[in-house]
């Protein structure tokens, strides 16, 4: 049976996301001999070559950039008129990519909710902190903690996670335990003969520097950059570094509940905590929201509301 002018669009559009014929066949779950056929056909039809081929990549050329453009419109305003009269559950592949903390603590232990809710929804997680390029990868939604600069994305923010100052014992006793933003930072000495203070630097995945530690005060929120023997770039790197007593550290506070109720951390400058933390999920602006990434990210809204 031969395809629909709309499902040879799908798999045009596919394969220039993602740059394979084999992988939009993957992603599509047909026979690479389809997805081929299908181009040669749509491109025989059309009279003009949409797609530059080489040994290592696919890519369009300016008339298939151009079609793709008028292709991906048509097929938002189809999956959105579908979804108007559709009386169904939202189906079909989810692909996400979410850190590997946020996933671990609030989404893995209520994901089997999600999947007696949505028993036609087949989800693939990735996770990370790396910057993912969801058109490329074929990734329909991340979820991330933090500050977004990224304008390319949409975000919705699903919680505001409240966070903590912290050290272990032994770091405080050898470096003293600031009672002042401005002791912190070293402008004054509040215990003579010890060391300064010190972080566990944690280096941001986006743009390669150290993040600075961060104070709330009736003025505003103030910067404070320590220096610190060793910096990371992973979440639980960061804890275990707090825990080693390689210096001071800002977290969320339900990664080191526990360690601060049994003393193997301590909260440093109480009075002047982080500001909150924002969980956002993301996904492209240019493609119209299925019901699938919908379904999902009110999934997380609730899930967050109930145990952050």
């Amino acid at each position: 049976m031969p395809l629909d002018r709309f499902q040879e669009m799908q798999i045009f559009t596919r394969i220039v996301d993602r740059r394979s014929f084999t992988q939009a066949a993957e992603d599509l779950n047909l026979p690479r001999a389809t997805v081929t056929n299908s181009i040669k056909r749509l491109e025989a039809r059309l009279g003009v070559r949409l797609l530059e081929r080489t040994t290592r990549q696919v890519k369009p050329t300016l008339d298939g950039d151009a079609y793709y453009q008028r292709c991906m419109r048509l097929l938002a305003d189809l999956e959105e008129t579908e979804e108007v009269f559709r009386d169904t559950d939202p189906q079909g592949r989810l692909r996400v990519n979410m850190q590997g903390t946020l996933t671990q603590y609030f989404v893995m232990p209520r994901l089997p909710d999600f999947l007696a809710r949505y028993p036609r929804i087949e989800l693939f997680i990735g996770s990370g902190d790396h910057f993912v390029d969801l058109v490329r990868e074929g990734v329909d939604c991340v979820l991330r903690a933090g500050e977004l600069a990224d304008s390319s994305m949409i975000a919705r923010r699903v919680a505001l996670l409240e966070q903590v100052t912290c050290a272990s014992p032994a770091y405080l006793e050898r470096h003293g335990d600031p009672e002042s933003i401005e002791a912190l930072a070293g402008t004054h000495t509040e215990h003579p003969g010890r060391a300064g203070q010190r972080a566990v630097n944690y280096v941001s995945p986006a743009t390669g520097r150290a993040l600075p530690l961060e104070f709330t005060t009736p003025e505003g929120i103030v910067h404070v950059t320590l220096p610190g023997p060793v910096a990371v770039n992973g979440a639980e790197l960061y804890t275990a570094g707090a825990l080693a007593g390689l210096g001071i550290v800002q977290v969320p506070r339900y990664r080191v509940r526990e360690l601060l109720a049994n003393g193997e951390l301590c909260v440093v400058l109480p009075a002047h905590p982080p500001p909150p933390l924002p969980v956002s999920v993301l996904y492209p602006q240019n493609r119209q929201l299925s019901l699938r990434v919908r379904a999902f990210a009110d999934w997380l809204v609730q899930v967050f509301a109930e145990v952050a």
